[in-house]
């Protein structure tokens, strides 16, 4: 990607130039009367919000547009980042920075009648993510588009986040945060590139008249998952990647028979029951229908999120072997590890593939974070629940673990224990699925997040994988973007800093070390 890293805007247009004649401040206005229906005196602060949002989103989509275009003409590999959570923070602030305008947006609601500061407290926080990990996979994608990378987020877009805090009493109440209740103006519904996602039901084998197996999964049940496309800017360098969230839209809106007959409950049942998928982000699992909502919500972003990069693939016209060299799909943590089972089935039952070549095309694309160092806080998943779920997918990774531990017995010879240790699947008090090990068999590269964790990776938890693969576990220290954590969150230091070493702090952190001589 050095090489086809974007420029900024076309013929180095600058984003506070005016668009059609019309200055920011004459944008806004025209946006508060034709898109939000408002006249500038009777408008609200919020309405005010929406008309900003507005022109800063129209300058992102040229962006875009702009850097899909590039990536085509260059026919460059793409990082597809997968994540359960995605703490993106507030969006106008960031875009106003990003796009290097905040004087004239700060003069565009001046002549509204409010103060840029107010507007920003205006939006609602998309609070799509549990802390650390939804905010590092949102500063990654902030700084995978400011160091000019084609990269593409996918996870799900909940209508819930994880939940609104209030004090009563002195005690901490928890209430739903339904944060898309007045709309989201930064996203952009593609309602008519749906994928359909399956669960349950049956496998069916055959054989074709050369004797060749025919596997054909029959799903029970199915769902659309409808993608919701917001951007993520670069820092003033005029790229802008997307972040693909994709939400639960049943294939069963209303069952009019039911409707007739006075059972309006009924009637609606099953939509009400396709679209929990995204409803909320960590459902209770504490019981078995908690479990299996969550296992669904991973499949179900990881299988769309696959369709569509399969899909985007094959239109350039290149063939599935070269999936590896055109998309590097990177897993954070193990809430999307399904997708090894998931990429398999399509290559093997859709496209044909032998087993071997398709498990080439699958380690070469993947790879995986891990962030913790305790056992219990790897997911491992009950065999029987998720046969049910997904019965195809169970088998193939019966498959995969059967011939790994044919090379981990070839390796170690009689060594029961390695073998229990090292197996996909944990016997005992009921059979489970290791989702790590899982991830560690198929990912051509796997990282620790800190020197010390990566470390202890290797001595300890996955001692045995790295005796196997010494070249497979990796250090990459993780981080958050100075951007959000400095520039945005502490302007008065962002300030001093820049009067005594200049801006370059800002893309590039090395530089903060010239304050050791200050």
């Amino acid at each position: 990607a050095t090489g086809t890293r974007a420029a900024p805007g076309a013929a180095g247009e600058s984003a506070a130039a005016p668009i059609n004649g019309l200055s920011l401040t004459d944008e806004c206005r025209l946006a508060l009367r034709l898109v939000h229906g408002r006249e500038p005196a009777d408008a609200t602060g919020y309405d005010r919000y929406l008309a900003l949002a507005t022109a800063m989103r129209r300058r992102q989509m040229d962006d875009w547009l702009r850097t899909e275009a590039r990536w085509r003409e260059h026919r460059v590999k793409r990082v597809h980042y997968l994540s359960l959570e995605f703490l993106v923070g507030r969006t106008l602030q960031n875009a106003v920075l990003s796009l290097d305008l905040e004087d004239p947006a700060r003069d565009a609601v001046h002549a509204l009648g409010e103060v840029l500061e107010d507007l920003y407290e205006q939006e609602h926080d998309a609070a799509l993510g549990n802390g650390g990990l939804g905010r590092l996979a949102a500063c990654y994608l902030d700084s995978l588009a400011t160091r000019g990378y084609p990269a593409v987020g996918y996870g799900i877009r909940y209508e819930y986040g994880m939940f609104r805090q209030e004090i009563q009493g002195g005690a901490q109440v928890e209430r739903p945060d339904n944060w898309l209740y007045r709309g989201n103006p930064w996203e952009l519904a593609r309602p008519d590139e749906r994928v359909r996602v399956g669960f349950g039901g049956r496998t069916d084998y055959s054989t074709d008249a050369a004797g060749r197996l025919q596997v054909r999964w029959v799903p029970a049940e199915t769902v659309w998952a409808v993608p919701y496309i917001t951007l993520v800017p670069g820092w003033r360098n005029g790229v802008c990647n997307p972040l693909v969230l994709w939400g639960a839209v049943s294939g069963d809106d209303f069952n009019l028979a039911f409707f007739n007959d006075g059972d309006y409950i009924r009637a609606v049942e099953d939509k009400a029951r396709d679209e929990t998928i995204s409803k909320v982000l960590y459902p209770g699992d504490e019981a078995v229908a908690g479990k299996a909502l969550r296992l669904k919500q991973q499949y179900f972003f990881v299988a769309a999120s696959l369709a569509r990069i399969i899909a985007e693939h094959l239109a350039t016209g290149r063939p599935l072997t070269a999936l590896p060299d055109h998309a590097a799909v990177h897993l954070n943590v193990t809430h999307p590890v399904v997708a090894f089972p998931v990429l398999m089935r399509i290559l093997l039952d859709e496209h044909g593939f032998g087993w071997e070549p398709a498990w080439d095309i699958v380690t070469g694309v993947f790879a995986y974070t891990n962030h913790t160092l305790m056992p219990e806080a790897l997911e491992r998943w009950d065999a029987d629940l998720f046969r049910s779920l997904l019965p195809r997918h169970f088998d193939i990774i019966g498959e995969i673990n059967r011939r790994f531990l044919d090379e981990v017995a070839h390796r170690w010879p009689g060594d029961a224990e390695k073998i229990a240790r090292l197996s996909i699947f944990e016997e005992g008090d009921g059979k489970r699925i290791r989702m790590a090990n899982l991830a560690l068999v198929g990912s051509h590269s796997v990282n620790g997040v800190a020197k010390l964790h990566s470390e202890l990776l290797k001595r300890d938890l996955f001692h045995d994988f790295h005796q196997l693969w010494p070249q497979k576990l990796r250090n990459v220290t993780n981080g958050v973007t100075q951007r959000r954590w400095l520039l945005q969150a502490n302007p008065a230091m962002a300030r001093l800093i820049t009067e005594a070493i200049g801006e370059r702090w800002i893309t590039d952190l090395e530089h903060l070390q010239s304050l050791t001589a200050l």
